[in-house]
């Protein structure tokens, strides 16, 4: 388990350093052009993914806050009762345990949820997120593929 705990650390750590070098090095809705489907723009989400609720007044700040605590305590249980044999079930809550953490360190220092990755195609944009967003995606991810192509156990 530790070994996975790390891992959510360093997500932990990636994301907030990622996030504090954003908020002190761009302009909020100012992009910043990489390639030309990338940019970095800084942007504040009081919402969840896709903005949702994000104009809901205020409450949901901790509502989320609370609903990220309680997964996270249901992911470190997963991740007590797994066994050292699950290396990519491992992998994959460590990484959205990680990023739900992140998350939250946000929404209680900031009020809000720092997003600075923008993908685009032509005039369409992907709403912007950051590494927690990142590890959560991957980590859900991993879990649905694995679950698709496991064998079960007998």
């Amino acid at each position: 388990m530790l070994k996975w705990l790390w891992l959510s650390t360093l997500v932990i750590l990636l994301d907030q350093g990622t996030k504090y070098l954003a908020e002190n090095r761009l302009q909020p809705y100012e992009p910043i052009p990489v390639v030309p489907f990338f940019n970095f723009t800084l942007a504040y989400n009081t919402g969840a993914a896709f903005s949702f609720l994000a104009d809901a007044g205020g409450w949901q700040r901790w509502f989320f806050v609370g609903l990220a605590l309680t997964v996270s305590v249901g992911l470190v249980v997963w991740l007590y009762r797994l066994g050292t044999h699950a290396l990519w079930e491992g992998m994959a809550v460590a990484l959205i345990l990680g990023g739900a953490l992140g998350n939250v360190i946000d929404r209680l220092w900031h009020g809000h949820v720092i997003d600075f990755i923008d993908l685009y195609y032509q005039g369409w944009h992907w709403p912007a997120f950051n590494i927690a967003d990142s590890a959560i995606t991957v980590g859900a991810a991993v879990l649905i593929i694995q679950s698709l192509f496991s064998k079960p156990a007998s």
